[in-house]
C-alpha cells in the first residue's frame, strides 16, 4: 500500500515522537494522490478524540485523469471513513503553501477542465496552521460539493 494505513507501525512512530518532542506546528506535505486533501493528524490516527498534532496537505496533479471532478466515488469514502480529513476534491490543479514563522497558509487552485483551452484557474479551499495552534483553520473554506 503506498498511504498511510500501508506504514500504520511506522505513523504511530513518527506521531509519537512528535508528540513526545513538543512539536507545535507538524505540517506533511505530500502528493501523488491524484487529489487535493487537508486533514488534521490526530496523535492515534483512529480515535477522533485523540489530540491533534498536526496537519497534512496533499496537492493534486496537474493533468493526469483528465478533468476530475469536484468530489467523486473516492472521495465520498475518504470524507466519510476519515473524520479527521477537513477536505476533498478531485479536480486538476495544484496546492500553493505560504510559508511564514507565524502561519503556513495552503491555497488549493484547480481549474474546472483540462480537456477544454484557455479556462480559469480559480482557489477552491484554504488553510491555515498557526503558530503554536496544531492542526487546520478554516480560512475560506469552500465545501466539495
Amino acid at each position: 500500500m503506498d498511504n498511510w494505513n500501508g506504514y500504520s507501525p511506522a505513523r504511530q512512530r513518527l506521531f509519537d515522537g512528535v508528540a513526545e518532542r513538543d512539536v507545535e506546528n507538524l505540517v506533511v506535505l505530500t502528493g501523488d494522490a491524484h487529489c487535493s486533501l487537508a486533514a488534521n493528524l490526530r496523535q492515534q490516527y483512529d480515535d477522533p478524540e485523540s489530540p491533534v498534532i498536526g496537519s497534512e496537505i496533499v496537492g493534486t496533479s496537474v493533468s493526469s485523469g483528465s478533468n476530475g471532478a469536484d468530489v467523486d466515488a473516492r472521495g465520498r469514502e475518504f470524507l466519510a471513513s476519515n473524520p479527521h480529513m477537513a477536505f476533498y476534491n478531485a479536480r486538476r490543479g495544484y496546492a500553493r503553501c505560504s510559508v511564514t514563522r507565524d502561519q503556513w497558509r495552503t491555497e488549493f487552485r484547480a481549474v474546472p477542465s483540462v480537456t477544454v483551452r484557455d479556462v480559469e484557474l480559480s482557489t477552491i479551499a484554504s488553510f491555515v496552521s498557526e503558530a503554536g495552534v496544531p492542526g487546520l483553520q478554516g480560512d475560506a473554506v469552500v465545501p466539495p460539493t
